[in-house]
């Protein structure tokens, strides 16, 4: 497809995927990466060490920098919604690119049919939605992953029994397309390290099949070793510890009771990757699976090594102490929706009078009747997520208007809020430094602003998460003055 033809079609799926959720949220981490892209405009160095700080992805910094300009644009005293608007709209268009990409890897292994129903599928999980709708950037790394394995796949030429014959599993058809695979793997390494790994395989692949010229090897191991050279380079940069990324990661997950460790992989791994595909789709990835394994090997290849590595990079991670969470499996989440609609409908590849078309089409009936029944019940959690966004953007909207109306402001400091998730937002709107916002579960403050809910609704759908191990807010001191209130907080005031 044309370029100007593919990005309007992502225009529209990405408009027609914001109506679907209602609402769009920038979550913590990715606000992270405008305040320090903000900092990197202003000339001063990103403060990685503020308490409870996510990991600092650099590509996302270094769009943060690129919205630079517009982060310090204020509407009525609120800073930097330019920027967050432009993220969204970054993180919506991301989410039908990845979209696009289940649907075309569908395609290439198996046929259009099974392509577009991957795509439906993947497109209506309620956490890959979510994280769309909240600009995390698992979205846009699993694009380019994806993106990596369709030219990585070879195009299937169909024998006539419908097996097909693969020009060389695992290789690109030019020898162009292994440095595009590679390109892409160093965008999407400077957005999460399992590209890494990923681009490493492919260089210990090409190399397997006979790639031995010296000056393509240097060429192909370049690409693979930038995103991680990239990363520690800029690490050692702003932190002067080239393993800060890793180090810091690691203590978050401590201070957030979060799993790690490979010995929780194995009981893990399987309910998350439920909680984000369902159970009739692992059946169907199952089925889709192991049929396609037995009578469309070639076909099938591709897609079983690529989820293989999928999983043993999430292992690799949780074995270096990283948190085991949801998001890092959307990859993984993605190819199994494949498999699943293979389940339904790659029968469809087997010759017309081929017995075991007729045994495929009544498992594949099955299938299709386990995805249907499934369908109310996401429907119910799709409503359930646009009631939550809606109910978290009104009270994101009454935050800003204490901003607007100067109640929250930095005219008594410090301003102290119930914890540490809404410090990198008010960072951001004020056109200050995350640091100069204190936690309250993190730091204690006799004096200054301290910013409250309202209602315990507000804190149990705003503030508290569930994963994390307090769930409880600090009282403010007694003895504050109240300086304003809405529906969704109160400030009081000791300066």
């Amino acid at each position: 497809m044309r370029p100007l033809r593919l990005a309007a079609l992502m225009a529209v799926a990405a408009a027609a995927l914001w109506a679907l959720v209602g609402h769009g949220l920038v979550n913590y981490d990715t606000l992270y990466a405008l305040d320090w892209g903000r900092d990197l405009g202003h000339g001063r160095l990103p403060d990685y060490g503020v308490p409870v700080a996510p990991t600092p992805h650099p590509l996302a910094t270094l769009l943060g920098l690129a919205l630079s300009p517009v982060s310090s644009l204020s509407d009525h005293g609120v800073h930097g919604e330019a920027a967050t608007d432009v993220m969204l709209v970054v993180a919506f268009l991301s989410l039908a690119l990845a979209g696009w990409m289940v649907y075309r890897l569908g395609r290439r292994w198996f046929n259009a049919p099974t392509g577009v129903l991957a795509a439906l599928i993947f497109l209506t999980r309620q956490p890959v939605l979510d994280y769309g709708a909240r600009a995390y950037v698992d979205i846009p790394y699993a694009a380019l992953v994806l993106g990596a394995l369709l030219c990585a796949s070879p195009t299937i030429r169909t024998d006539p029994g419908g097996a097909g014959r693969p020009p060389g599993v695992g290789a690109p058809q030019d020898p162009a397309g292994e440095v595009r695979v590679l390109a892409l793997l160093a965008v999407a390494g400077l957005l999460r390290p399992e590209a890494w790994l990923f681009a490493a395989a492919y260089v210990l692949w090409l190399i397997a099949r006979g790639e031995r010229e010296p000056t393509r090897l240097a060429l192909l191991a370049g690409l693979a070793a930038a995103a991680p050279v990239a990363w520690l380079a800029f690490d050692l940069v702003v932190t002067g510890d080239a393993l800060h990324s890793l180090s810091g990661t690691r203590n978050t997950a401590r201070v957030l009771g979060r799993l790690t460790g490979i010995t929780h992989v194995p009981g893990g791994l399987p309910p998350r990757l439920g909680e984000i595909v369902r159970e009739p789709v692992l059946l169907g990835a199952a089925v889709g699976g192991a049929l396609s394994l037995a009578w469309l090997r070639a076909r099938a290849l591709p897609g079983v090594l690529a989820t293989a590595l999928a999983l043993a990079a999430f292992s690799v991670l949780a074995a270096a102490g990283l948190s085991i969470l949801t998001r890092y499996l959307l990859v993984s989440a993605a190819l199994l929706c494949i498999f699943a609609a293979a389940g339904a409908l790659g029968w469809l590849e087997l010759a017309t009078g081929d017995r075991r078309r007729r045994w495929w089409q009544a498992v594949g009936a099955v299938v299709a009747v386990a995805l249907l029944a499934f369908v109310p019940a996401q429907y119910d959690r799709l409503s359930r997520l646009r009631d939550t966004l809606e109910r978290q953007a009104a009270i994101q909207g009454d935050l800003a208007q204490l901003v607007r109306a100067g109640t929250i402001g930095v005219r008594c400091p410090p301003l102290v809020v119930p914890n540490h998730r809404p410090v990198p937002l008010l960072a951001l709107w004020l056109d200050v430094r995350p640091a100069s916002i204190i936690g309250a579960q993190e730091q204690a403050s006799t004096s200054g602003s301290f910013i409250t809910p309202a209602t315990p609704a507000v804190a149990r759908d705003y503030i508290l998460d569930p994963r994390d191990p307090v769930q409880r807010l600090a009282a403010p001191p007694v003895g504050l003055r109240p300086a304003g209130q809405d529906r969704s907080w109160r400030v009081l005031t000791r300066c």
